[in-house]
This record gives C-alpha cells, structure tokens and sequence, in this order.
C-alpha cells in the first residue's frame, strides 16, 4: 500500500497501479503454500485500493499469469508440477520461458485502452483458469 499510497499522492487522474498474481483463487496447489496465502491477500488489497483510489482516477488490476520461469519460481519446490499442470490442462499452449504475453498485457492495462478498467484480474494463462480438468489426449 505504500506504492499505492505514493502513486495517489503524486499523480494526477490516469494513473495505473497492475500487480503479478497466480491465480490460486478458492483452490489449494500441492507445492504453492504460503505463496498461496500471499496471493489471496493480495487480491484482496487490490480491490480495496480499487475502491478507494477510482474517484481519483487511479486504476489497480491484477494480471493472474500461467507459470513462468522466473528467480521466484526457483523458490517454489515442487514447480515442475504447475507446469505438468499446464502442459496438459492449457487449451493454449503455454511457454514458461515466455513473459512476452504477460509484458503485453501488463503495457495494455497501463495504457489509455484499459481508462474504464479497474478492480480486474485479467488471465493470462491460455486458457488453464476456464478449464474444469485436463484436456483430452486429442484435443
């Protein structure tokens, strides 16, 4: 909240605040824990700075990204088993050592496009967060 405090204070009507989320929602991973508990209160702050910042113009979104391979992934012990998940639930094939779909989302909510979004959590995992289970060995 202190970014979020420093963004109100110093700018004027416009202003964007997005975050990196996992989308663990109502669900319990196997190897995410305490990460998952982070992500929750997270989500939560979000929507209260949302709330608190829109009658000045400040948007706050989150970008719920798939699994990448980044320095805080290397902390999660067990995350070959998200990408096992990925690698057979996403209907769009997913690359962890891709960030550029996530960069590009990330430019588009701190951009003039997304002026009348805020309080979102904008999904960019291809596909995994819509599916009820793994796909099909066909499909």
């Amino acid at each position: 909240t202190n970014l979020a405090r420093m963004v109100r204070d110093r700018s004027t009507s416009g202003a964007s605040i997005v975050a990196l989320d996992f989308d663990a929602g109502d669900r319990a991973w196997p190897v995410y824990n305490w990460m998952g508990v982070c992500k929750a209160a997270l989500r939560s702050t979000a929507t209260y700075l949302a709330r608190d910042l829109g009658a000045l113009g400040i948007r706050v979104n989150l970008v719920a990204a798939g699994p990448l391979a980044t320095r805080a992934a290397n902390g999660i012990p067990g995350f070959d088993q998200l990408l096992d998940a990925w690698a057979t639930t996403s209907p769009i094939p997913w690359s962890p050592t891709d960030p550029t779909p996530v960069a590009d989302t990330v430019c588009f909510l701190l951009s003039d496009y997304a002026r009348a979004i805020t309080g979102e959590v904008v999904h960019v995992d291809g596909g995994y967060h819509a599916m009820a289970g793994p796909l099909p060995a066909s499909a």
